[in-house]
């Protein structure tokens, strides 16, 4: 990824194309973090709330760990981030918010390497899958595309993980992760986040509020805008990819992708 200045001839997809509005969580009640949370993402930040749910019936989650699952994702680099102003200023509002303290700051550096957005899931698990020839031949007619994070954003599932979301360049009315899914044979998504922090409790009245209120404010409000130029395999044996392992480096366009 690199950093690709909003270009007037760049167009993007817009809330109607996409499905953050109707996948927002609903603030009317107090937030409390919900099972698939407290399963996967919890015990990573707080192994000792109360709350934890240990491991799930299917035992496939044990304390947030599970076999390695490999996944496309979109690679988003930490320095870019913090480069820009507005997302330092939002990050500023988040720390002087009421529930700052609830907000896990200290897994912010162990992920710092491994931001991105999640593209096609579960690719393999155990053992990653092989990208086949045909797929890479798909990924070559793909030349690399912009991406624009906004947010925040707060989901209707994994709620208590707040997000950056993605929205992508649209070429030729063509969403550009839409043909990234197309060349693995994956149906058309419309929502692509990437997990930038955690909750470690649920939020009260007055919390989940001001939380509604980020939210608010900072819907829709450019970021960072990138240049996707390679997709990355990566590997990871637990939600948060604390042990995440890069398996491959997919980059797009003909010139570079040529097997």
């Amino acid at each position: 990824m690199h950093d690709r200045p909003k270009s007037d001839m760049t167009t993007f997809c817009e809330d109607s194309e996409l499905g953050y509005r109707r996948s927002l969580t609903d603030f009317s009640a107090p937030f409390l973090l919900d099972d698939s949370y407290r399963t996967a993402h919890l015990p990573l930040v707080a192994p000792e709330h109360p709350r934890v749910i240990a491991r799930r019936e299917d035992g496939f989650y044990e304390m947030g760990r599970h076999a390695r699952v490999f996944s496309l994702v979109l690679p988003v680099e930490d320095a870019a981030l913090r480069a820009s102003p507005a997302f330092l200023a939002l990050e500023e509002e988040l720390k002087a918010a009421p529930f700052a303290a609830k907000i896990a700051w200290e897994i912010l550096p162990k992920r710092r390497d491994r931001l991105h957005a999640t593209v096609c899931g579960s690719l393999g698990l155990g053992e990653p899958t092989s990208i086949s020839q045909e797929t890479r031949k798909a990924l070559s007619l793909i030349e690399p595309f912009a991406v624009e994070l906004r947010g925040l954003f707060s989901g209707n599932v994994n709620r208590g993980r707040l997000y950056l979301a993605v929205y992508p360049e649209k070429r030729g009315g063509v969403n550009m992760l839409q043909a990234v899914q197309a060349a693995f044979g994956r149906p058309a998504g419309d929502l692509w986040l990437v997990g930038l922090y955690n909750l470690k409790d649920d939020l009260d009245a007055g919390e989940t509020a001001a939380l509604a209120g980020i939210v608010s404010r900072w819907w829709n409000q450019p970021l960072l805008s990138l240049a996707a130029t390679q997709l990355q395999l990566m590997g990871a044996c637990d939600d948060l990819v604390l042990d995440g392992h890069i398996e491959a480096v997919l980059p797009l366009g003909c010139q570079t992708n040529r097997p």
